[in-house]
């Protein structure tokens, strides 16, 4: 999962999706509900860490697969969604089932075992 882009994008992207869920449900009320803003600074920042690898990697697929550029605006705004990021990862698993190859397939440009034809 983590030898392609849009691996390292789906794992970074579910990496990004819990940081975002934590900040939200229990660094926030943390800080305005029982007064500690600690969680805030110790949590936003992990989040917005794990954010710029997050478009970084973006990035990468959008490069290395040639994404169109509405394909990109997509995938960033589903990262500002609470839990957009988790319905991302949903979408590029099921990108990356139908480009896997097959276990019995060959592989493209190698020539079919004799008797197959």
């Amino acid at each position: 999962m983590l030898r392609s882009p849009l691996g390292r994008l789906r794992i970074v992207s579910l990496m990004e999706g819990v940081s975002y869920l934590l900040l939200l449900g229990i660094a926030m009320p943390l800080k305005y509900l029982a007064d500690q803003p600690e969680a805030v600074r110790v949590v936003g920042s992990l989040h917005g860490a794990l954010t710029i690898l997050f478009v970084l990697a973006v990035a990468h697929v959008w490069l290395a697969r040639r994404w169109s550029i509405v394909r990109v605006a997509i995938a960033l705004i589903a990262s500002v969604i609470p839990l957009g990021a988790f319905a991302l990862e949903a979408i590029l698993r099921r990108e990356s089932r139908t480009d896997a190859p097959r276990p019995n397939a060959p592989a493209s440009g190698t020539p079919a075992p004799h008797g197959s034809q």
